[in-house]
């Protein structure tokens, strides 16, 4: 189940909404949600919710063992044999036997496991649980059903973003349920459906014709095209998401922390970094960057460092060498900002900035979606290379530029830069908040209406972080 299908929206949700709302009892509230959160999960995984319940335990466990001063390092230690080692069965067991079959001619059978939905996301929780525990032992949560209903809760389930326990513990015991957090979550949610079903669909068909190709096969207009829609769909599809989870949070009285910060406007991949998935960039930093030293040893270390991060970050997106590329390439920049071999901090390069950034991640996003390696390097031959293609597959993308792909395209690229959120400064200024929030309201029940109709007259609705 996925908040922008139709079962989400006017079955699974208004039933958990109404049974909240009517029961005032804050731990029967706290069960709700978590009896819900299970049927979400169960609703798409039957079977792996076993998995996840069956590591909530466990991390559980290992949370009270790390809360004490004997047995707290071993407790650490197998909690990550644990989540790492779950990963590792589930999403890289097949592609680390074809890589031994490769490199050591051998033929062992490759396993086909079939991936639990949000598993990358709930073992990171789990393991920042434990963890956090670990460092202040007064963080420990000695009920369970605390622990289950802060790696499960559906909201933030599946595609994050990534919560730590210390943000949202006092929330769980108790949480403000109004009038006024209702309003706000709910239009933060529809701005969210919006996002992913008018804009990140409206590119993924795009995106999906062009990369359906192979790169001989595009013209460079055609390849253009391809790219730019694929990271406008994987923007808005993600961040739509998180808006979404952002926004069913506040509903229920739970303060997310922002996912996104308008990335595309950063001036710098390091800029970028700090505006893109935020939660799980800060998971990264707070768990693997700092314990291996951070840049408190030196350039060199702080180099390996960072390499080794994004070499993960890619490897976590998912099991393909397209994706540990990926994770490399924006670590390459990483470094060549870092000795200002790019002088991102010299004043006359500031102009060029924007231009640079959107390139390399634009470029970055190629490989990220391409199928193999091959097909990447393919696409980037094209998009640097004048061609004109194959003519009837230039006719077949192009025909699907449609005046509603187009006010989609338009849309994306105004909602990727603040300027509704400068907007509200302004009003909020001038003392016109009150009608800002009355038309931001509007908006959003016909942005809901639309997104319905889009949802109802097409099959097309798909969720790239479901593969992650």
């Amino acid at each position: 189940m996925t908040f922008s299908s139709l079962t989400f929206l006017f079955l699974f949700f208004p039933i958990t909404f109404l049974l909240y709302a009517v029961i005032r009892n804050q731990t029967a509230r706290n069960i709700i949600l978590a009896v819900a959160s299970l049927v979400f999960y169960a609703f798409g995984e039957p079977v792996a919710v076993m998995i996840m319940l069956i590591s909530i335990v466990l991390n559980y466990l290992f949370g009270r063992a790390a809360s004490g001063h004997r047995y707290d390092k071993i407790a650490v230690v197998l909690a990550v044999l644990l989540n790492i080692g779950m990963l590792i069965v589930y999403k890289y067991t097949g592609f680390f036997t074809e890589i031994l079959n490769a490199v050591f001619r051998l033929d062992l059978p490759v396993p086909h496991i079939r991936l639990p939905i949000g598993i990358s996301f709930f073992t990171f929780q789990g393991l920042s649980y434990v963890i956090d525990v670990y460092r202040e032992k007064k963080n420990v949560q000695k009920n369970l059903f605390s622990v289950l209903l802060y790696i499960s809760f559906f909201p933030q389930l599946i595609a994050g973003p990534i919560v730590r326990y210390n943000d949202i513990a006092a929330q769980i015991r108790d949480r403000e349920f109004s009038a006024d957090r209702i309003s706000r979550g709910i239009r933060r949610f529809l701005y969210g459906l919006a996002k992913k079903v008018l804009i990140a669909n409206q590119m993924g068909l795009l995106a999906d014709k062009v990369f359906s190709f192979s790169g001989s096969q595009l013209s460079t207009a055609a390849a253009w095209l391809g790219a730019v829609c694929y990271t406008l769909q994987i923007f808005f599809d993600f961040c739509g998401y998180s808006d979404m989870a952002i926004g069913l949070g506040c509903v229920f009285g739970f303060d997310f922390r922002e996912n996104f910060n308008y990335p595309f406007i950063a001036p710098s991949i390091q800029d970028f970094w700090r505006r893109w998935h935020i939660s799980l960039s800060t998971w990264f930093k707070e768990y693997v960057y700092i314990p291996l030293g951070g840049n408190r040893k030196g350039n060199v270390r702080t180099t390996l460092n960072k390499w080794i991060v994004f070499f993960l970050t890619g490897l976590w997106h998912g099991a393909s060498f397209t994706f540990i590329l990926w994770g490399l390439w924006h670590g390459l920049w990483q470094m060549l900002e870092t000795y200002q071999i790019v002088p991102t901090k010299k004043r006359w390069f500031k102009p060029f900035g924007h231009v640079y950034t959107l390139l390399v991640v634009v470029i970055g996003f190629v490989f990220f979606r391409a199928d193999t390696l091959t097909q990447g390097f393919s696409m980037i031959r094209s998009m640097f290379t004048p061609s004109v293609g194959t003519a009837a597959v230039t006719g077949e993308i192009f025909a699907l530029c449609a005046p509603t792909a187009l006010i989609s395209f338009g849309a994306a690229l105004l909602f990727s830069t603040p300027v509704f959120r400068v907007l509200r400064q302004k009003a909020e200024t001038k003392g016109s908040a009150d009608l800002y929030n009355t038309w931001a309201y509007i908006a959003s029940l016909l942005l809901f209406g639309l997104s319905v109709l889009s949802l109802v007259s097409s099959s097309y609705n798909p969720f790239i972080y479901f593969r992650f």
